[in-house]
């Protein structure tokens, strides 16, 4: 699992993440969605909002409770859906997609209060998990956007199959 805010991530590459914590470099396998520490953010999330939303008069506003739990479970969807988009720049525009829900997660929750379906505490609680997962999307975005390979440098051979980086003439005099 990567950790996001303990680390500064030095390199990114689909598969792979090399970090420079506070003690040096380490590298961490990212191989599946469930690996993305904002993914996982995101489930906390979802599930506080779940939560909160099924219990007392919250539960009796249909409207504000379902859009509330959609755009909650959006973050992490558009986190999973973007991660197997095919390409960093693929997936940054789900991760602007995830950071937007996180935000409206955040305005129902002003809307739950106001309504007092939800105590301060409670708002709090979700207020500050977006705030958390809207954090480490936005250091992913950032990462990504500056470590754009040149379309003329060929990708590591590990990280893409063998006939993407060959040049169609490579493979006429094989």
């Amino acid at each position: 699992m990567v950790n996001w805010s303990d680390g500064r991530v030095v390199k990114w590459s689909r598969g792979h993440v090399v970090m420079e914590p506070r003690g040096g470099v380490v590298e961490v396998k990212i191989e599946r969605f469930e690996d993305v520490q904002a993914w996982q953010e995101a489930r906390v999330l979802a599930n506080l909002v779940y939560d909160v939303t099924a219990k007392g008069t919250f539960a009796k506003d249909y409207d504000l409770r379902d859009q509330i739990r959609a755009a909650a479970g959006s973050v992490m969807h558009n986190i999973a859906e973007g991660f197997d988009a095919g390409s960093d720049a693929a997936f940054i525009p789900f991760l602007k997609y995830a950071r937007r829900s996180a935000s409206e997660v955040q305005s129902e929750a002003y809307l739950a209060l106001d309504r007092h379906y939800i105590a301060q505490d409670e708002f709090q609680a979700i207020y500050n998990q977006a705030t958390r997962c809207k954090k480490l999307i936005n250091a992913f975005i950032a990462y990504l956007r500056k470590s754009k390979q040149p379309s003329d440098q060929k990708p590591p051979d590990h990280l893409t199959p063998d006939h993407v980086t060959k040049r169609p003439s490579d493979h006429l005099t094989n």
